[in-house]
């Protein structure tokens, strides 16, 4: 791929100290329970973390259960997160997840892979956030992740899959849980695509 791991790991680190200027919470993150660490995840999906944080908390203030989540109307579920796109698709999986996880899991979200992939609304994406939030070592691809990646020469790849490959492939796997918030924290802090690349290009250029 073009740069050997000791530099990338440098720059991992040179990102997140830049992402680090600002306070940003992400979606996943300060939860209570692993159910509201995935509800929130598969909220977050094409949304900003800035919208679906407070959404999420109004949910869950509403639905403090996954039992009580998994029979709630979807309608009721609807006008609660109507502030993140695709609100009615996710509310049906949102549903059908919570029933799911109290019918299948006795109402504990699986730590596995594979078994999260099955989950309606989670895609490799939604289930390697989860598990790195856990501590896993996992690293979600979305699109802060994939620009980086591709400006920094870590993969040459846009497919999200191929991407996860090369990053666990350049990474020791003991960073690979740090990939994803900290692109993500650096991506939302320089929201000028001119500033982003710039520093981008300092970073690649060291």
């Amino acid at each position: 791929m073009g740069i050997d791991r000791e530099k990338a790991l440098r720059q991992l680190m040179e990102l997140k100290k830049l992402g680090s200027l600002k306070e940003i919470r992400l979606a996943a993150e300060e939860w209570d329970k692993p159910w509201k660490i995935l509800i929130s995840t598969i909220m977050s999906a094409r949304t900003r973390d800035e919208v679906t944080i407070p959404t999420a908390t109004n949910l869950f203030r509403e639905y403090n259960s996954l039992g009580k989540l998994a029979k709630a109307e979807i309608g009721d579920i609807q006008k609660i997160i109507k502030p993140v796109n695709f609100y009615k698709n996710k509310s049906k999986s949102i549903i059908n997840c919570a029933k799911v996880l109290v019918r299948n899991y006795n109402g504990e979200v699986p730590l596995d892979f594979e078994e999260l992939v099955k989950l309606p609304g989670v895609g490799r994406k939604t289930a390697n956030v989860f598990l790195s939030e856990l501590g896993g070592d996992n690293i979600g691809i979305d699109t802060h992740v994939s620009y980086i990646s591709q400006k920094l020469g870590w993969t040459k790849h846009k497919d999200q899959k191929k991407i996860e490959g090369d990053l666990e492939n350049l990474f020791l796997r003991k960073y690979w849980n740090m990939v994803n918030p900290t692109l993500v924290r650096f991506g939302k802090s320089y929201t000028s695509r001119k500033r982003k690349n710039e520093l981008l290009d300092e970073i690649k250029n060291r």
